[in-house]
């Protein structure tokens, strides 16, 4: 089972940007997709970006041209860079990486986007 780390999160104001953080706890050799997710209060869980082994990212049409997810040079490190941040963005942020059947979730980090 893979460990997945998220850090990033916090309080930001409209406008503002912020860069999340994933790292996995070891090297995934092989075709594996890299997500994050987000869950506001009261609503599902749904996904923001993903990034696949061979390099395409896919975006959810509330996010794009505003957010980017790229992978880092240290192991399994996925960043989710996000800019022009609004209030809607406000949710728990979780990393997600799937590997053939296994799915494993990172604890999520909390952003807020509030003046």
């Amino acid at each position: 089972q893979v460990h997945l780390e998220e850090s990033g999160g916090g309080l930001v104001q409209p406008g503002g940007s912020l860069t999340l953080s994933c790292a996995a706890s070891l090297s995934i050799v092989g075709i594996y997709f890299m997500s994050w997710y987000r869950q506001a209060p009261g609503k599902q869980r749904e996904l923001v970006a993903v990034l696949r082994s061979n390099g395409d990212t896919t975006y959810a049409d509330s996010v794009k041209g505003r957010f980017t997810i790229s992978r880092g040079n240290a192991k399994m490190t996925v960043y989710l860079q996000m800019n022009s941040l609004k209030p809607e963005d406000t949710a728990v942020y979780y990393c997600n990486l799937v590997v053939g059947p296994s799915s494993s979730w990172g604890q999520g980090t909390q952003v807020t986007v509030s003046s």
